[in-house]
């Protein structure tokens, strides 16, 4: 796997999420879902281990993901839809019990997926928030209103702990690399809407053929 540790630019996360959606948005492409993440893992990084809780797990469902797009079946996981219907045909995902297939391609994205609504949700709460709002307390709601839902009790207390150390709202923005805070917020308001739409599709492909729960 390429090496997560570069240093962040938002600007790769807009390119990737951008080059997901295929045909009018109705598909994505999972290399460009991988690259975009990997983008979000290295911004994660970039804040110390305050989001280690997430990131690791994250590099991890990457390198499942990335071995699926380099195996003898990886055509069939150039997309999403495509690697649906392809795990789903060939009995290849565990729907009720994690047994055979612990680790199948739609399981291994879903808890990607999950992970990408909270930072969905906070990097919106840090672009329309003001110069003096609490990153820590946008990061909190954020993670509430999405992770903490499949979180155990002890993993949702170690965040809450973790978003404490949060630096303020323009720390985070130089961060991003992408220049004067707001610059920042115009490229968020550019990338904010890709990652919205990957998000809701993955999230309708999910829903259609019931696997929002897999084990």
């Amino acid at each position: 796997m390429a090496n997560t540790e570069e240093e962040f630019s938002l600007k790769e996360v807009l390119v990737h999420f951008k080059s997901c959606l295929l045909d009018d948005d109705k598909d994505v492409l999972l290399e460009h879902y991988l690259n975009g993440w990997k983008g979000l893992v290295r911004f994660m990084n970039s804040l110390g281990s305050i989001f280690s809780f997430v990131s690791k797990d994250a590099v991890s469902k990457i390198q499942i993901m990335e071995n699926y797009l380099k195996g003898e079946s990886g055509e069939r996981y150039r997309s999403l839809q495509s690697m649906i219907e392809y795990e789903l045909s060939g009995n290849l995902v565990d729907l009720t019990q994690r047994s055979g297939h612990p680790d199948s391609g739609c399981r291994t994205l879903l808890r990607l997926h999950r992970a990408l609504r909270w930072l969905q949700l906070f990097l919106e709460k840090l672009r329309t928030s003001s110069e003096d709002s609490k990153t820590s307390t946008l990061c909190s709601e954020a993670y509430n209103d999405s992770l903490a839902n499949y979180h155990p009790w002890i993993i949702r207390k170690t965040a809450s702990v973790a978003f404490l150390a949060l630096p303020v709202r323009n720390k985070f923005f130089e961060v991003m690399n992408v220049g004067t805070p707001e610059e920042v917020v115009d490229m968020l308001g550019e990338a904010l809407p890709y990652v919205s739409k990957v998000y809701d599709f993955t999230e309708e492909q999910y829903s259609q053929h019931n696997l929002l729960n897999l084990p």
